[in-house]
């Protein structure tokens, strides 16, 4: 059966034959795509004109949770599976929320630029961090990674409010905006629909208290970033930790990227070795199962 990992690395397992492609070279994509049996897709947006280019296509396997990149109804109309693996990066992506608060609770960005030009001795008395503890942290979702994420925040002196599509019957769950009203940092942890669009727009954000910080790992259009970006300069907003943006590639013009007080990665909390070894496992389970002819694990389309 033949792979093709949509991605700049190499991976070999036994009885697939594997190839591999930069998502940034789209004609070496596009040769390859006849061939191509499964595709193993990360972050490059799959297009209806895509799938054309694959006539053996059968499986587009999600290596991750988020399918907003696939055209689903291009993939359902050509027959093609859809499936991704919910869960397998979420201890990594948790944990890289986590250093996201921190770092712009304590100005990382501002300190490590400071103290590359030496300027860093004596410490400006008013550039002055905050701790965890002690706060509350509002998380957009009620999935895995919010779950980790809670008992993270939790260990360390955080109070933790939630927030899902359904009310629970838990004391820590609030609605949306009686959670944002409470949260001194406030986590995005929902997936990118037509419903959670820019759920945090201007409106919103002038819900959270003065200096509060925003966190996204999810989807960067879960955030209006122009409302973003006027929040944190008019000073309502205190710092942002996102890895995830609008736009992806994130442009050199995108003004948060000019804020000191905006900690950025680009696209990368799930990017672990561990990770990595979880998603090919589910990959190669669900290549078996294609050749089997048997049931998909999590199947979307």
């Amino acid at each position: 059966m033949r792979v093709l990992l949509h991605y700049d690395m190499d991976h070999a397992e036994p009885g697939l034959d594997i190839v591999s492609c930069s998502e940034q070279d789209d004609e070496r994509f596009a040769k390859l795509l006849p061939d191509t049996e499964v595709l193993w897709h990360v972050l490059r947006p799959l297009t209806a004109e895509d799938m054309d280019r694959a006539p053996k296509l059968r499986l587009v396997q999600k290596l991750g949770t988020g399918v907003n990149t696939i055209d689903l109804a291009a993939a359902e109309e050509r027959g093609i599976a859809v499936a991704n693996m919910p869960g397998q990066n979420a201890q990594a992506v948790a944990e890289t929320t986590l250093l996201l608060m921190l770092a712009a609770l304590r100005r990382v960005v501002t300190f490590d630029a400071r103290t590359r030009a030496g300027r860093g001795w004596p410490a400006d008395r008013a550039l002055v961090g905050g701790e965890l503890a002690g706060r509350t942290v509002g998380l957009l979702g009620g999935g895995q990674i919010a779950g980790l994420l809670r008992g993270m925040l939790e260990a360390v002196g955080a109070t933790v409010r939630y927030t899902s599509r359904t009310p629970r019957a838990d004391p820590a769950w609030r609605g949306l905006d009686e959670l944002l009203r409470e949260s001194d940092i406030v986590s995005v942890h929902v997936p990118l629909t037509e419903e959670t669009r820019h759920l945090l727009d201007a409106e919103r954000l002038a819900m959270l208290p003065e200096g509060a910080i925003v966190v996204n790992t999810a989807r960067g259009a879960v955030v209006d970033e122009a409302a973003l970006v006027e929040a944190l300069t008019s000073g309502h907003l205190g710092g942002a930790g996102l890895d995830v943006f609008e736009e992806e590639p994130v442009a050199a013009g995108n003004p948060l990227l000019a804020l000191d007080n905006v900690v950025v990665l680009p696209h990368v909390a799930w990017l672990t070795g561990e990770t990595w070894h979880r998603y090919f496992a589910v990959a190669a389970e669900n290549c078996r199962r294609l050749m089997r002819g048997d049931g998909l694990l999590h199947r979307v389309v």
